[in-house]
């Protein structure tokens, strides 16, 4: 079944910087569920292990591959997401940027640093959107996001997950990693099931915690451009870093690397 956006939802999305869409991707779990264990199998060159020795579990994570892993294409060209990120953006037009894929295995306590996605993108735009979805029910592995962060004035700093030492050299530029719940902020967060989303803006800021639990989290994340996105430089390799893209500072991101997949 179509999955319906609300005036509601579309208002949340752009005061807080997320909102969930129940049910996104319901329709797709086994497919997705199946393309990461591809991808596990098979992993890309941006494949990592996020945690140092000594600490427990596993914590993988991958992105890129949605070209090479025939599961990942089909559920972002055939389900409703394209469409629903350009509502939620108000954008006429979609283009994927990049899947990603991150796995906590069962007792795997190590939280995802917070971050905001923008800093590490060679992109800039307010039309932007990430869905967060899991492919197992979520009670305490939860995604956690700040509520308003994407209209901070100056972006957050970006780090290294596994050293987190700072990622560019003019940190000038960035206020310093907050700890939002010594500080007060509004943090939003909630209990998923399978194919669940949570939709939010690159400049939102967020983390996760990490999974005490005794099963899998799965997750499966796609990231979505609209029309007003354009390639930036940054003072560093960015993350994905896309080698070789010949794109240069305003230009919108090149159809053949980063098609459209949906038009109003």
């Amino acid at each position: 079944m179509a999955v319906t956006v609300t005036q509601e939802q579309i208002a949340e999305f752009a005061r807080d910087g997320a909102v969930l869409i129940k049910g996104l991707f319901a329709d797709h779990v086994d497919t997705l569920r199946k393309g990461v264990e591809r991808n596990m199998a098979e992993p890309g060159p941006y494949a990592a292990e996020n945690l140092l020795p000594g600490e427990g579990g596993r914590f993988f994570d991958d992105y890129c591959n949605w070209t090479r892993i025939p599961e990942f294409e089909q559920v972002i060209r055939h389900s409703d997401a394209a469409r629903v990120a350009g509502e939620l953006m108000r954008s006429d037009a979609v283009q994927i940027f990049h899947d990603h894929v991150l796995v906590k295995e069962p007792g795997t306590s190590k939280p995802t640093p917070w971050h905001q996605d923008g800093p590490y993108y060679f992109v800039e735009g307010e039309q932007t959107v990430s869905f967060w979805s899991p492919l197992d029910p979520v009670t305490d592995a939860t995604l956690r996001l700040v509520a308003g962060s994407h209209k901070w004035p100056k972006p957050v700093l970006p780090t290294r997950w596994l050293k987190e030492d700072a990622f560019f050299p003019d940190e000038g530029a960035y206020i310093p990693v907050p700890d939002p719940d010594a500080e007060g902020m509004t943090v939003l967060e909630w209990t998923m099931e399978p194919g669940d989303a949570v939709a939010f803006d690159y400049r939102t800021l967020h983390g996760a915690r990490g999974n005490t639990s005794n099963r899998r989290r799965r997750a499966f994340s796609v990231r979505f451009l609209g029309d007003d996105a354009r390639y930036v430089e940054r003072p560093g390799r960015t993350s994905p870093p896309f080698p070789g893209h010949e794109m240069v500072p305003g230009q919108r991101l090149r159809e053949d690397w980063f098609p459209v997949v949906w038009h109003r």
